[in-house]
């Protein structure tokens, strides 16, 4: 996912700013599963004992989704959607708030009971934020960590605390509606929270400042706190574990040993002892009091990325980059291999006497962990002895007495789909080949977000050289799989660059030789739940000069750009079918926002109003008032000779000028004209223009038509010669348009050079 930038150029500098661009990510039939791997996992007791307990997981596709742990299988109960990048950590706190941490720099807080209700948007890291950890006692206390050595101190209740007025000087932070229907983010007063954990509050232009802890050079990984929020550890890629005073951000101690970055940290109830997972594939065991290592655990093979503890802290649950679980006794130090998966183990969480464990695959499994009475697995046997060096578990296994695992299916799967991890955008800039996790390749029809063939299992190579078309448009989107999904990306006036005949589309009811602005149409199937609803609220009339009359959007038009009108009628509302996007599986959108900062939304869940003012202005303007930025590169320059040594007469001698996707048949009709006529048609003489509306020149149907316009008898066409247009001594096919030429044939930057001649004995 791209880097987010800022708002643009605010002040008076004359700086072209760039444009906010917009995503939408394409979505499979099944909503109810992740596409990509799972990074973190909370579970939610229900405090009534008829109801059932609750697993959150969330994903590198930017979601989160709450499971009901029913008896015979987990049912996805809800999705929480706002995230634009990798949901990286989760942690629940209180009685129902869940929070969220990211790759798109933000925290967001959730009601977790809810449908998917966002309910505050905290943004203070500047990069990614990698991990979380709460004070399970202190439910106000959370805090996160992030690249760049970026720890925060969030107090929950300061941060969600409305106000009653928002106001215009916070506007940027406090308008963005796209949280909930009706529900504009609030504003927060500061509170502050000192060493003696008293808490003081006044209001700083009505935002709220976490406490930062400063110390950390390099980037954070790992956090863990303890329950009374009075302790905190972090680890990152510094190989110390650093230990904080939360209430004031200050350092009390670093504990050196491990050898490579840390990934993952545990404390006791007490937070008299901590637990450290390493890249160094060692589990170390920390006594804060004695500020020393107590105990190393050379269990794995490879990094440590998970660690789960017992309630009483006596046994400790690990999985990493070695695809494997163990549980070990940190007392004994007897281990022994619960099980092995596919993927490299990312999180892990107990629940009752199962442990859920999140992985690199889009899928969860959950497996028996007797977690409230170990000593049951290891009755079974199996068990070694953890070294102190981790050289002495890698040695173990080389030769050959690698622990045969305890369990060999999990008790519980909850299934994702397959990630896309390859893709080609195809010359028609319609379709795009996909191959996921699974190895199954499938082309995906981006204007309408379908999947429109499922090959199977076959060569992604083979089948991209099959699906070859001689053929050019310009590039108006760009896509990326990072969310194991499409997510296609437009950005003005590049979008706005390619365009196809209608009859090409197959679109019935209108003139095969109209213009279909691809990336236009594509907003309007995009947003017509959102332009339906916003007529709707805002008890729309069409004004007489047939745009909207919209303070925002004109005075925004007005401001950054010249535009133009693009020959919008009352046709043009309409979604053709190449655009209509499903409703079953609708797309998402994801925009920078100009208030409230990135946010991600299905297609179908828009309001109107509320979101009017989180969409670029660009995209506003295309789709209320059908109007487009200037374009560049949708003409193309061209020279039209006769054949070398052809007695052929000489129709013109200087540049011609069409749309890139005129055809070669309307080429070739008009230099039969102009050879057969009596009187030629001089429409198109030196430096003219085959296109429409210019000056002193007439439209492309009349100019280069097949003749049936003229009425009357018509004896020229019984007369009518046969004409082959050539390029670089290659006969062209009358289907091909001019850009094609240019690309395929041509291959030059130079301006293209056609030559015409007549074909005898036809």
């Amino acid at each position: 996912m791209h880097r987010v930038g800022s708002a643009g150029n605010t002040n008076n500098s004359t700086r072209p700013r760039k444009e906010k661009r917009l995503t939408y990510v394409l979505n499979d039939s099944h909503d109810t599963k992740h596409c990509a791997g799972i990074n973190c996992l909370a579970v939610l007791k229900s405090s009534v004992s008829d109801c059932s307990d609750y697993l959150f997981t969330g994903s590198r596709d930017g979601t989160l989704k709450r499971w009901a742990l029913a008896e015979d299988a987990p049912t996805c109960s809800a999705t929480f959607e706002s995230h634009v990048d990798w949901v990286n950590d989760a942690v629940l706190v209180g009685d129902n708030t869940l929070v969220s941490c990211s790759s798109d720099t933000t925290l967001k807080t959730w009601n977790a009971l809810s449908d998917g209700t966002c309910t505050r948007t905290l943004r203070q890291h500047t990069d990614y934020v990698t991990c979380l950890a709460a004070a399970e006692k202190n439910s106000n206390i959370v805090a996160s960590g992030g690249l760049g050595g970026e720890v925060f101190m969030w107090d929950l209740e300061a941060a969600l605390a409305p106000v009653s007025k928002c106001s215009d000087a916070m506007d940027d932070d406090c308008s963005n509606g796209i949280n909930g229907p009706g529900n504009p983010l609030p504003v927060t007063s500061l509170r502050t929270i000192s060493s003696s954990n008293s808490i003081s509050m006044h209001t700083t232009q009505g935002t709220y400042t976490p406490i930062a802890a400063k110390g950390h050079k390099e980037s954070v990984y790992a956090l863990a706190m303890n329950e009374g929020g009075t302790l905190l550890v972090s680890g990152g890629t510094e190989k110390v574990v650093r230990v904080w005073d939360p209430r004031s951000g200050s350092k009390t101690m670093k504990l050196r040993g491990h050898t490579d970055n840390i990934r993952a940290l545990l404390l006791d109830s007490t937070g008299r002892f901590c637990l450290s997972g390493s890249s160094d594939s060692m589990i170390r065991l920390w006594d804060l009091g004695q500020q020393r290592c107590v105990h190393s655990y050379a269990v794995h093979t490879d990094s440590v990325w998970a660690l789960a503890s017992t309630p009483t802290f006596s046994h400790v649950y690990s999985g990493g980059r070695d695809f494997s679980l163990y549980l070990t006794d940190l007392q004994t130090r007897e281990s022994l291999l619960l099980c092995t998966g596919k993927h490299p183990i990312l999180q892990l969480v107990l629940h009752d006497d199962s442990i859920w464990v999140a992985s690199t695959d889009s899928s969860v499994h959950g497996w028996p962990a007797e977690g409230r009475n170990v000593q049951k697995i290891f009755q079974r046997g199996n068990t070694f002895l953890a070294g102190n060096l981790s050289f002495s578990r890698a040695r173990v296994s080389l030769e050959g007495s690698t622990p045969v695992p305890v369990y060999k299916e999990p008790t519980f799967t909850i299934s994702g789909t397959p990630g896309i991890v390859q893709h080609e955008v195809l010359n028609n800039r319609r379709h795009v080949l996909t191959k996921d996790t699974a190895g199954l390749v499938k082309l995906w029809e981006i204007t309408r977000g379908v999947v429109i063939e499922d090959y199977g299992k076959v060569s992604f190579e083979e089948k991209k050289e099959e699906l070859f078309e001689m053929v050019s448009i310009p590039a108006w989107f760009t896509v990326d799989t990072r969310l194991g999904s499409l997510s296609i990306h437009l950005e003005t006036p590049q979008c706005f660059s390619a365009e196809m005949y209608s009859a090409d589309l197959n679109i019935v009811g209108k003139p095969e030789d109209d213009k279909v602005n691809l990336a236009r149409e594509t907003l309007k199937g995009l947003l017509a739940h959102w332009l339906a609803k916003w007529r709707q609220r805002m008890g729309f009339q069409a004004p007489a000069n047939g745009e909207v009359s919209g303070k925002d959007v004109t005075s925004r038009s007005l401001a950054h750009s010249r535009i133009e009108a693009d020959g919008c009628t009352e046709s043009d509302a309409v979604v053709y079918p190449p655009f209509e996007f499903s409703v079953t599986s609708p797309p998402s959108i994801i925009t920078e926002g100009t208030h409230g900062g990135p946010w991600r939304k299905k297609i179908t869940d828009l309001d109107g109003p509320e979101d009017e003012k989180e969409f670029p202005w660009w995209c506003l303007d295309c789709v209320l008032n059908n109007r487009l930025p200037p374009r560049e590169n949708t003409k193309c320059s061209f020279y039209l000779h006769p054949c070398e040594g052809s007695t052929i007469q000489i129709l013109t001698q200087g540049k011609l000028s069409a749309p890139r996707i005129l055809r070669i048949h309307k080429v070739i009709n008009y230099v039969v004209e102009k050879m057969v006529l009596d009187k030629p048609l001089d429409s198109l003489n030196a430096d003219s223009s085959f296109a429409p509306g210019i000056a002193g020149s007439q439209s492309l149907n009349q100019a280069v038509g097949d003749g049936s316009f003229r009425s009357g008898l018509k004896p020229w066409q019984k007369l009518r010669p046969s004409i082959e247009i050539l390029c670089n001594n290659q006969v062209l096919s009358p289907d091909m348009s001019l850009a094609t030429v240019k690309a395929y044939i041509w291959k030059k930057n130079d301006d293209l050079v056609l030559n015409y001649r007549v074909v005898q004995g036809r």
